[in-house]
C-alpha cells in the first residue's frame, strides 16, 4: 500500500502543482491563449495540499482493481483512467487527451490531417456528401455531392455519431478505407476504395453576391485563419473591382479554434486607431497570472468601412464568439441570427512527459472588450433570425403581372421638371422565364437555399442604402 502511495507521489507530485508534469502547454482548438512557458500553480493550501491519507486512498483503490478485477488491468490503463476522471469531472471542456487524441488535436489546429477530403453531414442512417475538397482523394476518386456514405469499411454507419464516422475515415497516409455509397440514379450501391492522404482543410471560403456584396465562410479558427479572411477581402474586393459595398460573416455552425486566430480575424474588420476599450478584442481571467491574455486589435479596417453583417446561431462558439461580441461591442457589424453557444472558457493543452499524451484543462474566462461574460449566455444578436426551410413548392405568384405602363395608350410619363421619361419594356428573355422557365436546384433564389442567408443579405442591401443615403445628404 505505501509502495503505491510513494508511486502516486512521484507520478502526480504531493501537491497539485502542474508544473510538476507538465512540458511547454501549447493552444488548443477550444481558444487557448499562447503562454510561453508551463504554468505552476499557487502555493499550496490546505484546500489544493493532497493529503497521505488522500494518496493511500487512492492507493487502496488502485490496489484493490490490480488484485480483484475480473480480468487483468495494467498500470498503465489505470493511471491513464485516473487521469481521465479526475478532468472529465470537473468541466465539459477539460480532457485527458491519449495519443491519438493529441496527434488529431495538432493536426486540427494546423489545419491539415490524413483522410479522404471530404465534407460529410450525417443524415439519418448516412452520412450526406456535402462536397468533395478539391485535389482529395475523394474529388480523384468521382465522389460526388449528395452521394450518402452508408458503410465505412465493413462497419455501417448506422449507429454511429457523426464524429466516430469522420474519424474512422482518417488515418495514417497510404492506408487504405472503402466506402459503400448510394447515389441518385444508380442501379446498385457503388463500392469505392480510397487511399488517405495529406488533407489541408479549406476553411476559409468566399464569394460575390449581386456583383457587390462580399460573402466569408469561416468554418473554424485555426493558426492561419485570420491571413486566410484577409486573402478573402482582397479577392472580393478585386472581383467587385474595387466596388465591394458590404460583407457578410458568416460564422453559423463555427466551434471555435485558436483564440489568437479569432483576434487576427476581429482585427481585419477593425481600424484600430479609432477603438475604445483600449483596443481590445478579446481578454482573459483566470486563477493565476500566466493564464491571462488580452488580445488587442492592430492594423487598418481592410473593407474600408462598408456594411457588415455577422451570421450565428446556437453552433457559434467559443472564438466564434469572441469575434461576434468583439464586432458587437465596437458596433462595426450587426449580429443577426440565433443566439450563440454561450462557451466563454478558455482551455490550454499540457503536454505530459512521455511527449504523446497530453491534458486539455480550463484554465480561464474570457470576455469582450467592454466586459461582457460569454459563459452559459452567448452573444445576443441585434436582429433575430430564424432557421427556416422555405419548400420549393413555396413560390411567389408567377402569372403576369399587368401594370399601367403595360397598356398600349397610357399617358406618357412627365417629371415636374417637363423631362419625357419613357418606362422600361420587360426583358424578353426575363418574360420568358417567368412563364415557362423552371430554375435548378442550382439557381433557385436564395430563400430556397439559405432562408438566413437571403435576410441578412436583405439587411446588408438596407445598411448600405442608408450609408449611400447619408454620404449623399452630407
Amino acid at each position: 500500500m505505501k509502495k503505491i502511495a510513494l508511486s502516486l507521489m512521484l507520478i502526480f507530485g504531493a501537491t497539485s502543482s502542474i508544473s510538476a508534469y507538465a512540458a511547454t502547454p501549447i493552444p488548443d482548438t477550444a481558444d487557448a491563449p499562447v503562454i510561453s512557458k508551463p504554468i505552476s500553480a499557487p502555493a499550496p493550501t490546505p484546500d489544493t495540499n493532497i493529503s497521505q491519507a488522500d494518496l493511500e486512498r487512492f492507493g487502496a483503490a488502485m490496489e484493490a482493481v490490480q488484485d480483484y478485477y475480473v480480468d487483468k488491468v495494467s498500470g498503465k490503463t489505470i493511471i491513464d483512467n485516473a487521469i481521465s476522471g479526475m478532468l472529465s469531472n470537473l468541466d465539459p471542456h477539460s480532457a485527458y487527451l491519449d495519443e491519438q487524441d493529441y496527434e488529431d488535436l495538432q493536426a486540427m489546429t494546423e489545419g491539415q490531417f490524413c483522410g479522404i477530403g471530404v465534407e460529410v453531414d450525417m443524415e439519418g442512417p448516412a452520412l450526406e456528401v456535402i462536397a468533395p475538397l478539391d485535389g482529395s482523394p475523394a474529388a480523384k476518386a468521382g465522389i460526388k455531392a449528395g452521394d450518402m456514405i452508408v458503410r465505412i469499411n465493413d462497419t455501417p454507419v448506422q449507429g454511429l455519431t457523426a464524429n466516430q464516422a469522420i474519424m474512422m475515415m482518417r488515418g495514417k497516409k497510404g492506408d487504405k478505407v472503402t466506402l459503400t455509397i448510394f447515389r441518385k440514379g444508380a442501379a446498385k450501391p457503388l463500392v469505392i476504395t480510397l487511399t488517405r492522404d495529406e488533407i489541408k482543410l479549406q476553411n476559409v471560403r468566399s464569394e460575390l453576391l449581386e456583383k457587390k456584396y462580399g460573402y466569408i465562410r469561416v468554418a473554424s479558427f485555426q493558426v492561419n485563419t485570420g491571413a486566410d479572411v484577409a486573402k478573402a477581402i482582397a479577392s472580393l474586393e478585386k472581383q467587385s473591382n474595387n466596388h465591394l459595398e458590404g460583407v457578410i460573416l458568416d460564422l453559423r455552425n463555427n466551434p471555435g479554434g485558436v483564440v489568437q486566430a479569432s483576434v487576427d480575424t476581429a482585427s481585419d474588420f477593425l481600424n484600430s486607431k479609432n477603438l475604445p476599450y483600449g483596443k481590445k478584442v478579446v481578454y482573459t481571467k483566470g486563477r493565476i497570472k500566466e493564464a491571462d491574455f488580452t488580445g488587442y486589435a492592430t492594423g487598418n479596417d481592410l473593407t474600408h468601412g462598408v456594411p457588415i453583417v455577422v451570421l450565428i446561431n446556437g453552433g457559434t462558439a467559443s472564438a466564434a464568439e469572441i469575434v461576434a461580441g468583439a464586432l458587437q461591442d465596437y458596433h462595426r457589424a450587426l449580429i443577426v441570427g440565433q443566439r450563440s453557444f454561450g462557451k466563454g472558457s478558455v482551455q490550454t493543452v499540457f503536454p505530459l512527459q512521455d511527449g504523446k499524451t497530453a491534458i486539455k484543462l480550463t484554465t480561464a474566462r474570457y470576455y469582450t472588450p467592454s466586459g461582457r461574460t460569454i459563459q452559459a449566455l452567448g452573444i445576443t444578436p441585434d436582429i433575430m433570425i430564424p432557421d427556416l426551410q422555405i419548400p420549393s413548392s413555396v413560390k411567389p405568384q408567377e402569372g403576369l403581372i399587368i401594370r399601367e405602363s403595360d397598356f398600349p395608350d397610357h399617358l406618357t410619363t412627365v417629371q415636374s421638371n417637363g423631362e419625357v421619361t419613357k418606362p422600361v419594356a420587360q426583358d424578353d428573355a426575363q418574360l420568358m422565364q417567368q412563364l415557362m422557365g423552371k430554375k435548378s436546384k442550382k439557381d433557385q433564389p436564395l430563400i430556397y437555399k439559405d432562408y438566413q442567408l437571403q435576410q441578412a443579405l436583405l439587411l446588408l442591401q438596407a445598411l448600405n442604402a442608408n450609408v449611400i443615403k447619408s454620404q449623399s445628404e452630407s
